[in-house]
């Protein structure tokens, strides 16, 4: 599944909707908006990263990303393992360059 910013990143790969989403319907990725509970983690775990002296290169669509996939799954697919495994520690992190098997 991917959240609003997911959906969103991908649709700017494609020029027309309707190929976006046949393209993901065969890749069997559904689309879940961020929730209220979700949002507020996100929320919550930006201001622990600002807190900590954490720089303004991080937006807050990573941490909406890593709410929604830990509120609505146990796992993510990303290559960013070290900012979501410390912000995010009930995900899964599955790592493509990793081991492409478990994608």
């Amino acid at each position: 599944m991917v959240c609003d910013v997911v959906w969103a990143e991908t649709a700017g790969w494609f020029r027309e909707l309707d190929v976006m989403r046949r393209t993901l319907d065969e890749l069997t990725i559904d689309y879940r908006p961020v929730g209220e509970r979700a949002a507020t983690a996100a929320g919550e775990a930006w201001r622990r990263y600002r807190e900590a002296g954490g720089p303004r290169d991080r937006l807050i669509a990573d941490f909406l990303i890593g709410a929604h996939a830990e509120v609505e799954t146990d796992q993510l697919l990303t290559r960013d393992r070290g900012f979501f495994r410390r912000y995010f520690r009930d995900l899964t992190i599955v790592d493509p360059t990793v081991d492409p098997t478990q994608v």
